[in-house]
C-alpha cells in the first residue's frame, strides 16, 4: 500500500499567505507601512540634516582609554567629563567604533538601523496589546526630537531603550528569566532603565514563586558582575561609585524638567529627597490601589506571597491539596497588564525626576501613546497632550514656561491613568469573566 506524502507549501505559497494576512489585517498592514516610510525618512535625515556634535567624541575618548588597557573608571575621561555609565556601554561603543572606525557618518547609518529595529519592536508590543486604534500607531513616528536623539546625536539612551523594549517582549511571552537577562543588559548600558525595576519586581512576584524570582534576579546580577568583572577586579570602588552613582546633580541650564524652580533649590539635597519620597509614595499608591487591587491591595498581596513562601519551604511535608493550591496561585499575566504596569511605573519616575535632559525623552516617548489611550480622556485631549509634550521637548533652550507646561501635561496624564477603570491582571480571570457574560 502506497503511503501518501503530505505536500509542503512552496516558498511562494508561504509568501502569499503572509501577504494575505497583512492585507486582511489593516493594523498590521499600517504598521509595516509605517516602518517602510520611517526608514525612508531616517535615510533622508542622515543624508541632508547635519550631525550635531554633543557626546560622540567623549564616547570615543572613553572607549579609546578602555581599548588601551585602562581599567580604572576614574581615569576614563572624555571632553564632557568622566565616564558615568556601566561597562556594557564601553563594550557596545567599542564594537561600534570597530565597525565604523570612529567615524560619524557610518555610525549614523548604524543608529538609523537601530531606530527602525526599535520601532519594529515597539510596534510589535502595541500590536500584541491592541490598545491603540490603527491610525494612532503613526504617533510613534512623529517625534522630531526622537529622530534627532537616534540619528543626529547617537546617544547611548537609544541602545538601552531598544534592549528594554526587547526585554518587554520576553515578558509578554512570560519568559521572565530571559527578560531579566535582557533587562540587565540594558541597565549595563545606562542606569535609567532601573526606573522600570520596582514594577518589574512586582510583576515577577505575581507571575512566579519566590524561588523563581530569586533565580531570575540572580541571572540579572550575574550579567552585571560578568560585564563589570574587568573593572571590579581592578578598581571596584571606582567602578561602582561612577557607573552606579545615584547622587549625580545635573546642570540646571540643561534640564527640561523643573526649569521654573530656582537653581539654588534645584540643586539642593532637600529638593532631591522630596522628589524621591514623592516617587516612592506614588509607586506605593499605584501598587496598592491600581496594580494590586485585584489581590486586595499591595499589603494583602505581599502577605499572600509571604505565606506562599513559607508553604514552599515546607512543601515536601504538605498535603496534596496544599501543594495544588500553592502551584495554582500563580497565573499567567495579561499582556496589557504587564505593559501598563511597566510603562506607568517608569512614567512615575519621569514625573519625579529632578532633571530631564533632551535625550531622556527617549526614556518614555514610546510609551506615551499607550498611556494616553489607557486614560479615560477623549481622543482630542489625548492628541492635545501628545502634541503638548512633544512641543515642550523641542523648545531649546527650555524655559520656565515650557517646563511648567511639560510638568502640567505629565501630571494630567498621571491623573488620567489614576482615574482609569481597573482591569483584571490575569488571563484566567479574563476568560472566566467572558464565560459569565455568555
Amino acid at each position: 500500500m502506497a503511503v501518501q506524502s503530505i505536500a509542503k507549501p512552496e516558498p511562494s505559497q508561504r509568501s502569499e499567505t503572509l501577504i494575505t494576512k497583512i492585507s486582511k489585517n489593516r493594523k498590521l498592514a499600517f504598521a509595516f507601512a509605517l516602518l517602510f516610510a520611517d526608514a525612508l525618512f531616517v535615510a533622508l535625515i542622515i543624508a541632508y540634516i547635519p550631525y550635531t556634535k554633543i557626546d560622540w567624541d567623549a564616547y570615543m575618548s572613553q572607549v579609546s582609554g578602555f581599548l588601551e588597557g585602562e581599567r580604572d573608571y576614574g581615569k576614563l575621561q572624555g571632553d564632557t567629563g568622566p565616564l558615568v555609565y556601566p561597562a556594557g556601554f564601553l563594550y557596545i561603543y567599542s564594537a561600534i567604533r570597530f565597525v565604523t572606525g570612529g567615524l560619524v557618518y557610518p555610525a549614523q547609518i548604524l543608529f538609523g538601523l537601530l531606530y527602525i529595529v526599535n520601532l519594529g519592536i515597539v510596534l510589535f508590543i502595541y500590536m500584541k496589546t491592541d490598545v491603540l486604534p490603527w491610525w494612532a500607531l503613526s504617533l510613534l513616528c512623529l517625534s522630531k526630537r526622537i529622530h534627532s536623539i537616534f540619528v543626529l546625536r547617537l546617544f547611548n539612551d537609544c541602545l538601552a531603550m531598544t534592549l528594554l523594549h526587547a526585554s518587554l517582549i520576553s515578558l509578554l511571552y512570560q519568559k521572565w528569566n530571559l527578560g531579566l537577562i535582557i533587562f540587565s543588559g540594558a541597565v549595563s548600558i545606562k542606569m535609567n532603565v532601573l526606573l522600570y525595576a520596582p514594577t518589574l519586581l512586582l510583576l515577577m512576584l505575581k507571575a512566579m514563586d519566590i524561588s523563581g524570582v530569586i533565580l531570575a534576579l540572580a541571572g540579572a546580577a550575574f550579567v552585571q558582575i560578568l560585564v563589570g568583572l574587568p573593572f571590579l577586579l581592578s578598581s571596584p570602588v571606582s567602578y561602582i561609585s561612577r557607573a552606579f552613582n545615584l547622587g549625580r546633580v545635573f546642570i540646571h541650564f540643561w534640564s527640561v524638567n523643573f526649569k521654573f524652580v530656582p537653581e539654588s533649590i534645584f540643586v539642593s539635597r532637600a529638593f532631591a529627597i522630596s522628589l524621591l519620597v514623592t516617587h516612592l509614595i506614588l509607586l506605593a499608591v499605584f501598587s496598592h490601589y491600581k496594580w494590586c487591587k485585584h489581590e486586595g491591595g499591595l499589603f494583602s498581596f505581599l502577605h499572600s506571597r509571604f505565606v506562599l513562601m513559607k508553604l514552599a519551604i515546607v512543601k515536601r511535608s504538605s498535603s496534596p491539596e496544599q501543594i495544588y493550591n500553592l502551584n495554582s496561585s500563580f497565573k499567567l499575566l495579561r499582556e496589557d497588564h504587564i505593559v501598563t504596569t511597566m510603562f506607568v511605573g517608569n512614567f512615575i519616575g519621569i514625573v519625579c525626576a529632578r532633571s530631564l535632559h533632551y535625550q531622556f525623552y527617549s526614556w518614555y516617548f514610546y510609551s506615551l501613546p499607550y498611556m494616553l489611550w489607557k486614560t479615560p480622556f477623549p481622543t482630542f485631549l489625548r492628541l492635545l497632550l501628545f502634541i503638548g509634550v512633544e512641543f515642550c521637548w523641542n523648545v531649546y533652550p527650555s524655559n520656565m514656561y515650557s517646563s511648567a507646561v511639560l510638568l502640567s501635561a505629565h501630571l494630567l496624564i498621571l491623573w488620567g491613568l489614576w482615574t482609569a477603570p481597573p482591569e483584571s491582571p490575569y488571563v484566567d480571570d479574563n476568560l472566566s469573566t467572558r464565560k459569565k457574560r455568555k
